[in-house]
């Protein structure tokens, strides 16, 4: 599935216990650009089946409040379910693919042959209820030493919007020291976590995907290591981060969000630029004497795309 290359994709993407009603209730009024409704990690063995139930009715209610309200500033949040791996995961997308889910994420993904057993899932739905071809996106999280080596194929697959990094249990194979609170900013797991990010941009891009989504920070407190570690995955390419907690998203999007300055700069140099094509001329002078092409363009182009408000600030110790 290529995404437009200057696509206003979501900064944030805040995890949401498929098992909480209460929880699942407020996610909407958060102010993150995308939830995504957890029933793997999140909830026990013995509770899966009553989150699956849970889920299907929250998104009942808000197929309905979508259809009461439909330009509702509490229905803007992109829908992500989490589903298991294997064959209860497919079970699920059948069971809960609707109008409003914009895609499924894979946990675990073991490699292409899960992408396609999803994707022939979703088309027959798709079918049976006479909706359009690749209404329901896909995103592997990648989570094994074998689904990143293979990220290249597995971002090629049918769906497929963007890829993510399960890094807590890829460490864990790989013997990585993770980033933790005592280490914000990821020293301990040296360049290794580096050259994997940048590998899994590499197939992302390759592919025309998004940009893949950043790990979370599981110290929610920290504010500080946050934007600290959010701007290092942006300098890397990365233009989103997922959350566990509504206090994050503030953060995330600042960090996200261009400045008014950089917008302003965009904006001239577009301008100047589009003139200057106008004029028969495919480059200009930029400032400090910087030579301008249509590469230093499309960053421009891709500043402007990203406009967007912050969102309401979330205390951090408020409980989700």
């Amino acid at each position: 599935m290529t995404a437009h290359p200057f696509a206003a994709a979501p900064r944030s993407y805040l995890y949401v216990p498929g098992n909480r009603a209460g929880m699942l209730r407020k996610a909407v009024t958060r102010g993150a650009d995308a939830l995504i409704v957890d029933l793997e990690d999140a909830v026990p063995e013995s509770g899966k089946a009553a989150a699956l139930a849970l889920v299907r009715s929250w998104l009942d209610e808000r197929k309905a409040a979508r259809a009461a309200d439909p330009r509702g500033p509490h229905l803007t949040p992109d829908v992500w379910i989490r589903v298991n791996e294997g064959e209860r995961g497919r079970e699920e997308s059948a069971h809960l693919a609707g109008p409003v889910v914009t895609g499924f994420c894979l946990a675990k993904c073991a490699g292409v042959e899960e992408v396609a057993a999803q994707h022939a899932v979703l088309t027959s739905v798709e079918e049976r209820h006479g909706l359009p071809p690749g209404t329901f996106a896909l995103a592997p999280l990648l989570e094994t030493a074998a689904a990143v080596l293979d990220a290249r194929q597995i971002a090629q697959a049918p769906r497929v919007r963007h890829l993510q990094l399960g890094e807590a249990d890829l460490c864990a194979e790989l013997g990585i020291s993770a980033p933790d609170a005592s280490d914000p900013d990821g020293a301990a797991a040296g360049s290794a976590l580096t050259a994997i990010r940048t590998g899994i941009l590499l197939a992302s891009a390759a592919a025309g995907l998004l940009p893949p989504v950043g790990p979370v920070s599981t110290d929610f407190t920290d504010l500080d290591a946050l934007a600290r570690t959010t701007r290092a995955l942006r300098g890397l390419g990365y233009r989103s981060r997922a959350c566990i907690h509504p206090g994050q998203l503030a953060t995330v999007h600042d960090v996200f969000t261009p400045s008014s300055q950089e917008v302003a700069e965009a904006q001239a140099l577009l301008e100047r630029f589009d003139a200057a094509t106008r004029a028969g001329s495919g480059v200009i002078t930029g400032p400090g004497g910087r030579m301008v092409d249509e590469a230093v363009v499309r960053a421009a182009r891709r500043v402007l795309a990203s406009r967007r408000p912050a969102g309401p600030r979330q205390d951090p110790k408020e409980t989700a």
